[in-house]
Formats: C-alpha cells, sequence, structure tokens
C-alpha cells in the first residue's frame, strides 16, 4: 500500500481540479489527479454541440497559461476542452484518466479512495467538481408514453438528437434556454419556464463586450461573495434557484416561433399537462431540469440535509485534511467559473499547505501563529 500513498489527492481532471494541481505542483507536495473522463476536456466536450461560453476568451484562462484565444472571442465547448487539456499537458500535471472514484472514505488515519479500477490512500483529499452532477428530472416522466422521446438537457447534443414532430422544452435556466432557441428555429417547439432573472444587455453587443461583462465580472467575483454583507443575504436564495439566464432572453424564444406555456405539473394519458389543464402531444421532451448533488460516494458524515458538503469556503471543519473546490457559491457567485473558481483554488491550497505530517503519518493542523 506504501507505494500508493500521496499527500494529496485531486478529485476530479476538468479546470477546477488541474488549478488545484497547479499550486500544488508549487508546494513540492505529492499528488495525483483522478478523473473519470476518457480524455482531459471531455466534461466540456460532451456538452450540446452549440454551446458557448458567456465570457470572453480574455476572461476564460488558467494560472500560469495564457487564454486560449485573445480579446472578446467567445469560447466555444470544444475549445474549452481542448484548452483544458494542452493546460495539463504544459504543466506537467499528474493526470490519471479512466480512474472514477466509486468510494471516498476513512482508512488508518489516512483518505481512501477506491477508484474502478484501483485503490489510493492520501492525507489530503480536494473534491473539484461542482454540485452538478445528477441529472434531475421529475418523478413523473416516467408516465410519458413511450414513443415520447425524453432527453435530459446532458444528453441533447444537436437537432439530430430528436425525432421528428414537436418539442417540448422544459426549463428556463441558460441551458433550456439556450437548447431552446435552437430547436424553434428548426421545428414546432413550446417551452415551460420562467427564468429566475435576466441579465438585460447583449454579451455580443459593444455594451456587452466592452463594459456588461467586465460590470459582470466584478459584481459576481468581488461583491456577492461570503465575505460582503449582500453576497451572504443572497446566497441561501441562490442555491434553490437557477443562475441568471445569460444569452438568449424569453423574447428571443417567441421571435423563433417557440410557444411560451405555463409549468408543467403532470402527466395526463402519458401526454404532459401544464398547469393551466392543456396537455400537449409532443414528440420529444427535454429536460433543462437542472441537476442533484451526487456525492453519495464520499463515505463521511459531511453533508446537510438536501446533499450539498457543509464547508466553510471549500474547508470542511468536521473532517480535517478534506477539501471542496469548484462548488456553485463557493465564496462568490461565479465560484465555478474559469474568472471566480482560481481565487477559491488559492484560498484552499493555502489552507491546505498550513497543515503538516506528524510522524505518525497522520496529518494535523499547524499553528498559524497568533
Amino acid at each position: 500500500m506504501t507505494d500508493r500513498i500521496f499527500d494529496t489527492l485531486v478529485i476530479g481532471g476538468g479546470q477546477t481540479g488541474l488549478t488545484v494541481g497547479y499550486y500544488l505542483a508549487k508546494t513540492g507536495r505529492t499528488f495525483l489527479i483522478l478523473d473519470a473522463g476518457e480524455r482531459i476536456g471531455d466534461a466540456w466536450r460532451n456538452r450540446w454541440d452549440s454551446l458557448v461560453l458567456f465570457t470572453p476568451a480574455k476572461f476564460s484562462g488558467l494560472p500560469g497559461m495564457k487564454p486560449l484565444a485573445p480579446g472578446d472571442h467567445f469560447v466555444t465547448k470544444d475549445e474549452a476542452g481542448d484548452f483544458v487539456e494542452a493546460y495539463a499537458r504544459e504543466m506537467g500535471l499528474p493526470v490519471l484518466s479512466r480512474a472514477r472514484v466509486e468510494r471516498l472514505s476513512r482508512e488508518g488515519g489516512l483518505f481512501r479512495a477506491d477508484t474502478t479500477s484501483e485503490t489510493f490512500h492520501a492525507r489530503n483529499v480536494v473534491a473539484a467538481m461542482a454540485n452538478y452532477q445528477k441529472p434531475k428530472i421529475p418523478e413523473f416522466a416516467a408516465a410519458l408514453e413511450p414513443s415520447i422521446r425524453q432527453l435530459h438537457s446532458s444528453q441533447y447534443r444537436n437537432l439530430d438528437s430528436l425525432q421528428e414532430g414537436p418539442v417540448l422544452v422544459v426549463g428556463m435556466g441558460n441551458s433550456g434556454a439556450d437548447i431552446g432557441l435552437e430547436v424553434a428555429r428548426d421545428r414546432k417547439t413550446f417551452h415551460s419556464g420562467t427564468p429566475s432573472a435576466v441579465i438585460p444587455f447583449r454579451l455580443e453587443s459593444w455594451f456587452g463586450r466592452k463594459i456588461g461583462v467586465h460590470l459582470v465580472r466584478f459584481l459576481t467575483t468581488k461583491v456577492v461573495t461570503t465575505s460582503t454583507p449582500i453576497g451572504r443575504k443572497l446566497r441561501p436564495k441562490m442555491l434553490k434557484k437557477a443562475a441568471p439566464v445569460v444569452r438568449v432572453k424569453p423574447k428571443d424564444l417567441e421571435s423563433a416561433g417557440s410557444v411560451l406555456v405555463p409549468r408543467v405539473t403532470g402527466v395526463t394519458d402519458g401526454l404532459p399537462e401544464l398547469a393551466d389543464g392543456r396537455r400537449l402531444d409532443v414528440a420529444n421532451v427535454i429536460w433543462c431540469t437542472g441537476y442533484l448533488p451526487a456525492f453519495d460516494w464520499i463515505d463521511l458524515p459531511i453533508f446537510d440535509e438536501m446533499g450539498q458538503p457543509r464547508h466553510r469556503r471549500g474547508i470542511v471543519d468536521e473532517v480535517p485534511g478534506l477539501f471542496f473546490c469548484g462548488l456553485f457559491f463557493q465564496h462568490a457567485l461565479w465560484s465555478e467559473t474559469f474568472p471566480g473558481m482560481p481565487k477559491d483554488a488559492r484560498y484552499v491550497l493555502d489552507h491546505l499547505d498550513r497543515r503538516t505530517t506528524t510522524g505518525s503519518g497522520v496529518a494535523t493542523e499547524a499553528h498559524a501563529g497568533p
């Protein structure tokens, strides 16, 4: 077992895990990044084909490496995936792919990570992933007619994912708005949902590129944080609802021909039923209804009643040596994004680096002085 003991295991090989690895490399600690994907960056590549990031390329870099494109270019999901892969290569980060962690526990004073292929032990663990892990679909979806093709937004790639006939898109978050616009331009589409809020300007406009994005970046990384009164007030509310719609507005959907309908409340005679009692005869339903946290593989008592980890800016006080990075609103509203995540990674690594190793091999908290 001793040759598989690391000082730190990083679980997740996306941009968050790689950024944590970048800072870990500077400490001289032995570490390994475990990634479930076949290829670094696949978490981006496996999303719908037309996905484009909301932040221009100049805000989509990672520490130690120039942004993947100059200026105001808006990055595609494949460009983001390739950039993340290139980052791991150029930084020389130790990433083990196809290593999904199935259970994380404690054993003999160390953390034990059981993966699909082998077991690793470590004094510290950083879970570097977002809360969005398990697709959330209403239970009544199982009662829909078998002839209706159902997809969660995580399964949708392009129009070829659908069968012929009308489409119902459920959910008005950013994925629902983006996918809904693409579908509405091609076929009859019904769209159910109400956005939590709408960014009032166009990202691609002069104002959006030169002022709007800078303003939103400042607010979401500097102002709306757990360090400010407004951030502490808004955080509990934001954790329970979708983020504001950024690029596609409801009026864009209507202009493309989408019929905006009330909330889907259930299923009657195999068809989706709306809050006003109407039933929709559709051939496809795309559930853009978000995700649930799926941390059930962590066999440690650190979760609240909603399944969310209890932490303080990523520090798990109940289990010293366990950290999180990349969670939604971990510290700032944009904590899980390219612009916001590096600050959290530095904070977590600063606390991790204060830990020292005793002669027994058990990591304990170092005193930071008076």
